[in-house]
């Protein structure tokens, strides 16, 4: 019903890969000068089963292999920089912690997580030598969160969507894969703003996206409004329906990564509707199996689409 991101790690890997979280010791621009980051960012970032940041990254590497190699006996491995806004770094460092995740035994991929206004083209330079020479695929996971650039100023964000679009622009010239991150029921988006999200992620030919379900972190912006009672939160039925949307509008050809959050139940006021992530995602696949629904059903509005209409090859 939709393309799973370990299928598409099979097709480009030909056998399971894990990835390998790394914390690097890195804020974000968005955190300067007294700022406390977007609306749902905890202080802790998203990393919140990473390791100790102090540690190096083979320490990191290390550990977190050992521990899925015996669980998994898996062979090839992603060097995952997750937390905060990895390419918010002098140069220099930048180069250093990813030439030493790429040169860890059997990474096969470094994927970088950052910001749309993050990425220069003098860093992409790295990665691209980085690429060549230890053999290693790059992803590149941008933020991006909702298309609504209203939204993106009320979560104080810090940037727009014109950001994320010239980021694509850069990363395209180097063939990197990307992965965008979308938060699919922020306060104040409806279902106009999942499918606007679907179509631009389609026309802009990302590789993955991750789906995320509004989680209200402790000791955040949003957590004080979900208490004071000025923000209200959709349902998970709603949710589901939005995120069902999504697919049908997204190009088939884009592997998605998650559906729902995931986050320590200790860490937040509220997370997925005091439901697991597996039972909302078998509710979301059994109401696409009833609905006859999967990804790009509705995948029909690119490449000059009212032109069909002319030739008769439209039927809508």
């Amino acid at each position: 019903m939709y393309y799973t991101y370990s299928d598409y790690l099979k097709n480009k890997y030909h056998e399971k890969v894990y990835k390998l979280p790394v914390n690097l010791p890195v804020t974000c621009p968005n955190r300067l000068n007294g700022a406390c980051g977007c609306d749902f960012c905890a202080e802790q970032g998203t990393g919140f089963e990473a390791l100790n940041p102090q540690l190096s990254v083979t320490e990191q590497l290390t550990l977190t292999r050992e521990k899925i190699e015996k669980k998994y006996h898996a062979h090839k491995f992603i060097a995952y920089f997750q937390n905060y806004t990895n390419t918010f770094l002098p140069i220099d460092r930048f180069e250093k912690y990813m030439r030493e995740g790429a040169s860890f035994p059997d990474v096969v991929e470094i994927s970088i997580s950052t910001r749309p206004d993050c990425i220069r083209s003098d860093y992409l330079e790295i990665l691209e030598k980085i690429r060549s020479e230890f053999q290693v695929e790059i992803t590149l996971e941008l933020g991006l969160q909702t298309v609504n650039y209203h939204t993106l100023r009320n979560i104080h964000r810090g940037h727009t969507l014109a950001e994320f679009i010239d980021a694509m622009w850069m990363i395209r010239d180097y063939h990197f894969d990307t992965c965008a991150h979308v938060i699919l029921n922020l306060p104040g988006d409806d279902l106009i703003d999942v499918i606007e999200s679907a179509k631009i992620l389609s026309a802009l030919q990302v590789s993955t996206v991750k789906l995320h379900s509004l989680y209200i972190a402790k000791n955040t912006r949003l957590c004080e409004a979900y208490e004071n009672g000025t923000i209200t939160l959709c349902s998970k039925e709603d949710y589901i329906t939005r995120a069902i949307t999504f697919l049908e509008y997204l190009n088939p050809e884009i592997a998605v990564e998650r559906l729902f959050s995931r986050i320590p139940e200790n860490d937040a006021v509220f997370c997925n509707w005091g439901t697991s992530w597996w039972k909302l995602k078998d509710e979301l696949l059994s109401t696409m199996q009833k609905a006859d629904s999967y990804q790009g059903k509705m995948y029909h509005y690119l490449h000059g689409a009212a032109l069909r209409s002319l030739d008769g090859s439209d039927n809508l």
